[in-house]
């Protein structure tokens, strides 16, 4: 599943963004064609790091939104600083998108 990322830097604070492209099922909703309820699938874990160093863990679940667009800001990172951002969901699938901070 594809992420897109971006960092946008002003005073001191670095905005990370990151979107990511899965489809978060609950569980709830029916196939109309099988008549049979989608699978649950859906993010549980998403990390931000600044230079290896782990900066926020959000705990996401159900009730977020399909291809989630999260947001956070951080202090003291610098143009050049390497930011990743990772996630696992509930069936085991995991990604990751690491970009330098503009």
């Amino acid at each position: 599943m594809a992420m897109k990322m971006r960092t946008k830097t002003a005073n001191g604070e670095t905005e990370i963004m990151v979107l990511i492209d899965h489809p978060m099922e609950t569980g709830q909703r029916v196939d109309p064609k099988t008549k049979e309820k989608i699978p649950p699938h859906f993010i549980q874990k998403l990390t931000f790091s600044v230079n290896g160093k782990e900066v926020a863990v959000a705990d996401l679940g159900v009730a977020v939104s399909r291809d989630p667009l999260i947001k956070i800001k951080v202090k003291n990172a610098k143009p050049g600083d390497k930011v990743k951002v990772a996630w696992s969901d509930n069936k085991g699938e995991t990604g990751e998108k690491e970009i330098a901070v503009s």
